[in-house]
């Protein structure tokens, strides 16, 4: 009978946790002993009491934790350490863990995880395929952000956003443009639209012209006969001169743009930059950009990670972690994914590793002393090639 151990966080700043109350009595009811690190929970606002209600057991020591449980969660495997993004858990040879291991900027510690013997199982790799959409992490996640992304970009607006009828007569409602209409920009429009903003959204994909204007957005077409989605749903990688397109076009419209929420991200690569430091000059003081994209390099040439800066009278934001700031809501969402893939992984009791399914073998990272993760093993080419 496999034994589950929920850590508590390392990450400087990180307040979810990887297992609420909830989700441990339904593991515990399938028959699973869970362990629970004393502290994990406590910030993202779950009680000891509440985990031990659901059937769950504290332990106090992490050496005693590490040595008793052959599944490890935690919300996010590495921490910065001496100036590098690190793995400082001590885990057993030959244990599994789950959780976001930012694999395609952190290929040290995947290679160290797979010396090591680790299952290591990478919840921003779940496969967007139809049985896999209880476990997608990465998707609660980016849900999560384009909500608090347009409330981030709202406080910071010296305006109203919605249409106003006051004594002092009638106040216009603010324009709002998002770049990228996945599930991050999606959650934008919708969260900008109940604040009364009027919206306009970008994206290089047409298939997903009609979800944004359902959303009561109006969509900025690309004229493309460039295929701009992958299988897999995820954009692709284009051109130089394709994103200097998306510049020019972009250019139009954020001259008129109150808050701007850009989300273009692409699976594995660094961000496009599509909002250049001339386009930030044109727009208006005291405009808002909140820049997604931020951790991957940015979207906006002057986007600093984990800062805010002003340029130009314009308020950038770099924030990386908006997802963290629910950290109650978004445990809930990130606990539900991790439990539904453990369903899948634990067969009467015991850890069940098949290779041959696809949902397992996209998600692996590392397994049986090796990089298994196709995706992960073409990025570690072609760092050594470079």
């Amino acid at each position: 009978m496999e034994t589950i151990a929920v850590l508590k966080e390392t990450f400087k700043g990180e307040n979810r946790v990887s297992l609420v109350p909830e989700s441990v009595q339904r593991l515990v009811k399938h028959g699973l002993k869970v362990l629970i690190e004393d502290g994990a929970g406590t910030n993202a606002g779950f009680p000891p009491s509440a985990y031990e209600a659901a059937g769950a057991i504290f332990i106090s020591q992490q050496d005693d934790i590490v040595n008793k449980a052959d599944i490890f969660l935690k919300v996010n495997c590495v921490c910065l350490h001496d100036g590098m993004m690190q793995i400082l858990d001590p885990y057993p040879i030959n244990s599994t863990i789950i959780g976001f291991f930012n694999p395609f900027k952190n290929i040290h510690n995947v290679k160290a995880l797979a010396e090591k013997k680790m299952n290591c199982f990478s919840m921003e790799l779940i496969p967007r395929i139809s049985r896999a959409q209880r476990m997608d992490a990465l998707s609660a996640m980016s849900s999560a952000a384009g909500y608090k992304a347009v409330l981030l970009g709202a406080n910071s607006l010296n305006k109203f956003f919605p249409l106003m009828m006051t004594a002092a007569g009638t106040i216009s409602p603010s324009k709002v443009l998002v770049i990228g209409a996945g599930v991050a920009g999606l959650q934008a429009i919708a969260t900008a639209k109940r604040l009364g903003a009027q919206i306009k959204a970008f994206d290089t994909r047409p298939v997903v012209k009609e979800q944004v204007e359902s959303l009561g957005a109006d969509f900025i077409e690309l004229e493309t006969s460039h295929d701009a989605e992958t299988s897999g749903g995820y954009a692709t990688e284009m051109s130089e001169g394709f994103y200097k397109h998306e510049q020019d076009i972009i250019g139009e419209h954020i001259v008129d743009a109150d808050v701007v929420v850009t989300t273009a991200q692409i699976f594995g690569k660094k961000a496009p930059l599509l909002i250049t430091k001339n386009m930030v000059e044109s727009m208006r003081t005291g405009s808002v950009i909140v820049d997604l994209a931020s951790e991957n390099g940015g979207n906006c040439e002057l986007t600093t990670p984990n800062e805010t800066v002003k340029s130009n009278g314009v308020i950038i934001h770099g924030m990386t972690d908006l997802p963290g700031s629910l950290s109650y809501h978004t445990s809930e969402m990130f606990s539900r994914n991790v439990t539904a893939l453990l369903f899948e992984l634990v067969k009467n009791g015991d850890l069940s590793i098949d290779l041959k399914d696809e949902l397992i073998s996209s998600t692996l990272l590392t397994h049986d002393g090796q990089v298994v993760n196709s995706h992960v093993k073409k990025n570690i080419r072609i760092i050594i090639i470079k």
